[in-house]
């Protein structure tokens, strides 16, 4: 088998690779597998890396039979009758990416997504959520101390890796504040991780709404903290609530009533409710003023009506005014300020690549080389030969455009 490593056509271009020269050299060592990687002058790891491990660097693509990249491939740039992988953002249907699967499917591309390669538990097995939620709730954290002038940390992006902003934070003062995180997988479980290296105490749901507090503070919230059955008599089920959403309505308003910062680090159904409304956030004991959107959907079709738009690396904070519905800019009383950016990995690159690199080898490689006999590997085929794959039949709507 012969993997390319596909340089990032997406623009802004992302930095992270889905191997890092390390894993290509174990990989040809040890399996029966040749790697390519695509000159890039943009990559976390750069070209002279690769080729000091003994990876060969190639323009011609077309030899390979299996494409890895991280993010959107401009249609222009599919390879046809390829295999290719990266995270294709289609399966939710996603109007933005309609017109890629369309193209997928029409030069016949096998499309495997990342983000449904599972377990038969349904466990995703390989993600770079953690590191996603780790970049939230810093920049979080920052865009709170720009807005109200009481914190001063620099961007994540412009440290080396995470030890660096470890070693930073034990020389901050976090200002009094209650921040409330939603999500208990590897997103929360990231951000979590950033709020206690940061010294930030860590009270129960139930703590958080009765007592007061002189210090900074922040909360986790699964999804029975947050939603309640439209059934008053009947209580919280999970299973219910994954298969049967629309049985639920939000439970947040008392979060919403207290916390200076919001970092949501949820997998949200298209069914679910949203956290709160635009009529919510007109309200003069709507506390939130910044929040943190790992999720990032965009509204309105979300579970943050405020997401507009997804930001940038470059251009991380917008201000939104709930009365107009409107992007303002940030900072200004009226307004919350919003930090949504889509590719929040590509702020720690190296760390999230070495790991995203790991789970690969651990949990998928050997899938690959026997894919045809994979149930890991069937399950997140979105397409093949000219259609849907067997998995995804639910996007027939979305692709005949309906």
């Amino acid at each position: 088998m012969k993997i390319g490593i596909i340089k990032e056509g997406k623009t802004p271009p992302d930095s992270r690779v889905p191997l890092t020269p390390t894993h290509c050299k174990t990989i040809q060592e040890n399996y029966p597998v040749d790697i390519v990687v695509h000159p890039s002058p943009s990559r976390c790891y750069s070209d002279q890396e690769y080729i000091d491990e003994g990876v060969t660097l190639s323009d011609d693509m077309e030899s390979c039979d299996v494409l890895m990249g991280v993010k959107e491939v401009p249609i222009n740039q599919l390879i046809p009758n390829k295999t290719y992988f990266f995270f294709s953002h289609t399966i939710k249907k996603q109007s933005y990416n309609r017109d890629l699967l369309l193209a997928m499917i029409d030069k016949n591309i096998r499309m495997i997504d990342y983000e449904v390669l599972t377990n038969d538990k349904k466990q995703r097995l390989i993600a770079f959520g953690k590191f996603a939620g780790m970049v939230g709730a810093h920049n979080g954290m920052m865009t709170y101390g720009m807005r109200t002038g009481l914190l001063e940390l620099p961007r994540m992006n412009s440290l080396h890796d995470y030890k660096a902003a470890t070693n930073l934070y034990n020389e901050k003062q976090f200002p009094a504040m209650r921040i409330v995180l939603t999500g208990t997988g590897r997103v929360a479980t990231g951000a979590a991780m950033v709020l206690d290296d940061m010294g930030i105490k860590k009270v129960s749901p139930k703590d958080y709404l009765s007592n007061q507090y002189d210090e900074a503070v922040y909360t986790q919230l699964g999804c029975s903290d947050y939603v309640k059955h439209k059934d008053a008599s009947k209580s919280f089920d999970k299973k219910e609530f994954y298969t049967q959403p629309t049985n639920y309505k939000n439970n947040f308003e008392a979060y919403w009533k207290v916390s200076d910062l919001m970092i949501n680090g949820i997998y949200w159904d298209n069914q679910a409710p949203a956290f709160f409304t635009l009529e919510d956030m007109q309200r003069d004991d709507f506390n939130i003023q910044v929040i943190a959107d790992v999720t990032c959907d965009i509204a309105p079709i979300s579970s943050i009506p405020s997401t507009i738009k997804a930001s940038t690396i470059a251009d991380p904070i917008f201000g939104f005014d709930p009365t107009t519905n409107t992007e303002i800019e940030p900072f200004q009383n009226h307004g919350v300020d919003m930090m949504t950016i889509d590719n929040l990995p590509n702020e720690l690159p190296r760390d999230a690549s070495y790991s995203f690199g790991n789970q690969f080898m651990d949990s998928i490689l050997e899938e690959l080389i026997n894919a045809d006999n994979s149930n890991v590997i069937q399950r997140a085929i979105v397409c093949e030969n000219g259609d849907l794959g067997k998995h995804f039949e639910y996007l027939r709507d979305y692709v005949d455009g309906n």
